[in-house]
C-alpha cells in the first residue's frame, strides 16, 4: 500500500486475534507499530512474535485515565500519531434474558465508551499534527438483527454512528471509517462457539467459510493508506457475502 512507510500506527486490543494480524501487516508495510492490550501475557507474546514493535502499552481502554497515561506513554515511544486502528472489544454470548445489569455496563464500557475514548484523544494528536487516520471496528451485529449478543449488537451500532459524526466532525483534516467483520475465525470467536456451531455458520456464508484475521488486517491497511484518501464516513463489511442475502439472523 501506498504510504504506510514510517507511519506511527496504535493498534488497541492489539495482542491476539485480528489486533495481531493487523500489527503484522502494518509492520510488513514498514510502518512503526505499538501494541495496546489489556492483558499483561498476551502482550509478552506478540512482543516475542513481533520483535520490530515499537512497543507495548498496557490499559484498559474503558478507564479514562489509563487511557491518557496510555497516550503518555504513545508520544514516548512514537512522538506522535498517524493512524489508530480502534480494534479493543469484548463480546458474551447470552440471550436478551440473561444479560445482567454488570454484563451489560462492562460491553457498553469497552466497546463504545472505550471506542470514544482512545478516538478522542487520537484525534487530538492528529489535530494538531494536520492529517490522520481513525480506523473503528464494528461488526455487522451492528447492522443485523443477531440473537444472543444484545448487548454488544447495541455497542457495535454506537460505534457506526459515533464513526458517522467523527467523520463528519474532523473533516478534511483526519479521515474515519468503520470496519464491520462479519465471522472471522478468531481466539474470542473459537472460545464462544463450538465446532458444530462453526459449521453451521460457515453454511449460511456465500463463500463458503469463516473469514481469517489476515484478511481484515488487509482492508485496514488499505483504509489506512494514501490509497484510500478520498474515503471517510464509510461502512466496510468484510463477511463473505453473509449479510447480502439477509440471512444474518437465520
Amino acid at each position: 500500500m501506498r504510504g504506510l512507510k514510517d507511519k506511527r500506527v496504535l493498534i488497541t486490543g492489539g495482542a491476539r486475534g485480528i489486533g495481531a494480524a493487523t500489527a503484522s501487516r502494518f509492520l510488513e508495510e514498514g510502518a512503526r507499530v505499538v501494541v495496546l492490550d489489556i492483558d499483561d501475557e498476551a502482550r509478552q507474546r506478540i512482543e516475542d512474535k513481533l520483535p520490530s514493535l515499537s512497543g507495548t502499552v498496557g490499559a484498559d481502554v474503558s478507564n479514562h485515565e489509563a487511557v491518557t497515561q496510555a497516550f503518555n506513554e504513545l508520544d514516548k515511544l512514537l512522538g506522535g500519531l498517524d493512524v489508530l486502528i480502534n480494534n479493543a472489544g469484548i463480546s458474551i454470548r447470552h440471550t436478551f434474558m440473561e444479560i445482567t445489569p454488570e454484563e451489560w455496563q462492562r460491553v457498553m464500557d469497552v466497546n463504545l465508551n472505550g471506542m470514544f475514548f482512545v478516538a478522542q484523544q487520537a484525534a487530538r494528536k492528529m489535530l494538531e499534527n494536520g492529517n490522520g487516520v481513525i480506523l473503528n471496528m464494528g461488526s455487522t451485529n451492528g447492522m443485523m438483527g443477531y440473537p444472543f449478543y444484545a448487548d454488544y449488537n447495541a455497542s457495535k451500532a454506537g460505534v457506526i454512528e459515533l464513526t458517522r459524526s467523527m467523520a463528519l466532525e474532523l473533516a478534511p483534516t483526519v479521515r474515519v471509517n468503520v470496519i464491520c467483520p462479519g465471522y472471522i475465525l478468531t481466539p474470542m470467536q473459537k472460545a464462544e462457539y463450538t465446532p458444530e456451531l462453526l459449521r453451521e455458520c460457515e453454511s449460511k456464508i456465500p463463500l463458503g467459510r469463516l473469514g481469517q484475521p489476515e484478511e481484515v488486517a488487509a482492508l485496514f491497511a488499505f483504509l489506512a493508506s494514501d490509497d484510500a484518501q478520498y474515503i471517510t464516513g464509510q461502512i466496510f463489511v468484510i463477511d463473505g457475502g453473509e449479510i447480502t442475502g439477509g440471512l444474518a439472523s437465520r
